[in-house]
């Protein structure tokens, strides 16, 4: 019968731990969750995603499903109940308009490239004057018909009090001196206005989807951070390492490189981390 010497067992004893430690650090660095399913509405935001995100994730394991959704409504109804992980297509501001209306609790975990809101126009030439009576349309939900009002503020059209993104309506417009006719309709439909309408001011994600350019809008908005949009969780996923993960694809070299790379995000908004 053979005995160990006592050395022998500690040297095994010893050896065992190390394998114990190693085979603990390897499921440390494997992701929480094998798929991530992540949502987004037309616009840059899922090629965004694809060039820059997508491949920092896959070194770490992830695969990832892409759903897509006609409204932003949709897209976060579908993260608080849980049937996707995450969405990128909003600011902070209507996620917080849409925290409150829906007694719902999505937080925004990453500020991503985002292209500003615009004035845009198919009957009129860039440097035509906005004249008398002409008819704009704007979006008609509260937090996106306040940035199209500003536009039209900061181009001397109008003046318009100061009131909360909720509760902006075109009853706040206070002086119109030029009888500018305010349409306002559902902000996806606002390219297909163009047609129908002198101007319109359409959110930045639906001008790239119907192949509107920055470099043509007769105005863009002066965006600030609270408009730029944000990849958006529950906030009890707000920790996870998977959404941690997320962060740190948009905040990787490789993200930076692919979206300064391509000439396609001219003109967008850029995050702070990003400059």
């Amino acid at each position: 019968m053979h005995i160990m010497t006592r050395s022998r067992v500690l040297r095994l004893l010893a050896a065992s731990a190390l394998s114990i430690i190693a085979g603990s650090s390897t499921l440390a660095q494997a992701p929480d969750k094998k798929e991530l399913k992540v949502g987004f509405v037309p616009g840059p935001y899922i090629d965004e995603f694809k060039i820059g995100v997508a491949p920092e994730l896959a070194k770490k394991g992830y695969q990832i499903r892409y759903v897509e959704f006609s409204t932003g409504l949709e897209a976060n109804n579908a993260v608080f109940k849980g049937e996707i992980d995450a969405n990128v297509m909003q600011h902070t501001v209507f996620l917080n308009s849409y925290n409150e209306r829906q007694k719902t609790d999505l937080v925004g975990i990453v500020h991503v490239p985002t292209p500003p809101m615009g004035l845009y126009s198919k009957k009129h030439p860039l440097g035509t004057k906005i004249g008398a009576g002409a008819k704009i349309a704007v979006p008609n939900d509260p937090v996106n018909l306040q940035r199209a009002l500003w536009i039209l503020r900061d181009l001397g059209l109008i003046e318009i009090r100061d009131s909360k993104p909720v509760d902006v309506s075109e009853l706040d417009v206070i002086k119109n001196p030029g009888g500018i006719k305010i349409v306002p309709l559902e902000a996806a439909q606002a390219p297909r206005a163009l047609d129908d309408v002198d101007f319109a001011a359409v959110q930045g994600n639906f001008a790239i989807f119907s192949g509107l350019k920055l470099t043509n809008a007769f105005a863009l908005e002066k965006m600030t951070t609270p408009y730029i949009n944000v990849v958006a969780v529950k906030r009890d996923n707000a920790e996870t390492g998977w959404a941690k993960d997320i962060v740190e694809g948009y905040k990787s070299p490789g993200f930076k490189s692919a979206i300064l790379a391509d000439r396609f995000y001219d003109g967008f908004t850029l995050p702070d981390y990003m400059k």
